[in-house]
């Protein structure tokens, strides 16, 4: 079994916004087992979200909404979309072919 560690970098606006998702797809909803069928996947969801949350100080601070808020738009002004369009698209994006 191959046992080499991947390293994967985000900004902390990306860790900040994922993990605030996968915490609701995890533990706020039922949503993950439609999402990921896959139950074999799930160990690499819970790696990562598990290590998000014990590198991100911000999710424990109070003024956590705001600075949720703040991430998200940030990363939507980075790839030229705007609040509207993030909420109408119809399916993920794939690799670098992020459409607004």
């Amino acid at each position: 079994m191959d046992e080499e560690t991947v390293l994967i970098k985000l900004t902390r606006d990306q860790a900040f916004v994922l993990s605030d998702w996968l915490y609701e797809v995890m533990m706020r909803s039922d949503k993950l087992g439609a999402i990921v069928p896959d139950r074999a996947v799930w160990s690499s969801i819970y790696a990562i979200s598990g290590t998000l949350e014990t590198t991100l100080p911000e999710v424990f601070m109070p003024d956590y909404a705001g600075r949720l808020d703040s991430a998200r738009q940030r990363l939507l002004d980075a790839m030229g979309c705007d609040e509207e369009a993030d909420q109408s698209l119809s399916r993920p994006p794939s690799g670098d072919n992020i459409n607004c």
